[in-house]
């Protein structure tokens, strides 16, 4: 005698297990973003002077290697050291700096020491001295290899990309917490070539947009396109103390930032008694 016996349907599966016994989870097609700590580095918030939350960050091994080759370099550039010690004294150092005027060998090759800037002096003399201490960081020939071999391939692509890994991977210590992010570049393309600064340490400590201009922003950008021929736009904001770097991306003739007014926070300003609105150094 037959049975007819009614089987339900199976069950809609969401994923499948193989003989093995293992589990392959779906891996998302584009990963937007990752950080990652050039040493045994940390971070934690606290309360600064002022009451508000400041973000401080605690540095490894490796960070304070490059805080103090750093300091070094710009002890060498200004003639004298600041008592102050780590951090804080690289900052002074910067800002004494920025108010010192430097040799006409800091100024572009383009331009003769008989050459009138106006008020644009302060950032060709210290953004020669800021691209001259970058370059020193280099072994020989390594940057002019790099622009030669790496540069060209892929249209910038694959230059634009290595570095922004590098500059989250060693700079930290200079900025603060940072990660790779996409970039929207003029021909609609997308790349992860960015670097988003959550909130830039240089920045919050100096509370000088001179400082951030003329001797960080100007002459980054300036370093990556001439010595490594890799395009870079940076574009810090002065409310969150924010930036984001744009490997890949040329800066704007017209460029917003170098014309901005001075913070109502400027130790600079406040010592010179300048009113606000009229930054003395950018």
């Amino acid at each position: 005698m037959a049975l007819l016996l009614r089987v339900p349907p199976p069950a809609t599966t969401f994923f499948s297990v193989s003989s093995s016994s293992q589990f392959s989870p779906r891996i998302p097609n584009q990963i937007r973003g990752f950080s990652c700590r050039s040493s045994d580095s940390s971070d934690m918030v606290v309360k600064s002077d002022e009451g508000s939350s400041k973000l401080e960050y605690k540095p490894g091994i490796l960070d304070n290697f490059f805080l103090h080759s750093f300091r070094n370099k710009l002890i060498e550039e200004v003639g004298s050291d600041s008592e102050k010690p780590g951090y804080d004294g690289l900052i002074e150092l910067v800002k004494l700096l920025l108010l010192s005027r430097q040799s006409p060998k800091d100024l572009p090759q383009k331009f003769s020491s008989s050459t009138s800037f106006g008020s644009n002096a302060d950032m060709y003399f210290s953004c020669g001295v800021q691209v001259r201490i970058l370059k020193s960081f280099f072994p020989p020939l390594i940057l002019e290899l790099y622009k030669l071999l790496i540069a060209p391939i892929a249209q910038g692509k694959i230059a634009a990309l290595m570095v922004a890994r590098v500059t989250v991977f060693t700079c930290q210590w200079l900025m603060g917490p940072c990660k790779v992010s996409l970039v929207d570049l003029p021909n609609g393309e997308s790349w992860s070539s960015g670097v988003y600064v959550e909130k830039c340490r240089y920045l919050e400590e100096s509370k000088c947009v001179g400082v951030c201009i003329n001797t960080c922003k100007i002459p980054t950008q300036r370093f990556f396109k001439e010595d490594m021929g890799v395009p870079l736009l940076m574009e810090p904001n002065f409310s969150d103390y924010s930036c984001q770097f744009k490997f890949g991306v040329l800066p704007p003739k017209d460029d917003a930032n170098v014309n901005e007014p001075c913070l109502a926070t400027c130790p600079i300003a406040g010592r010179r008694k300048i009113s606000f609105g009229k930054c003395p150094t950018a």
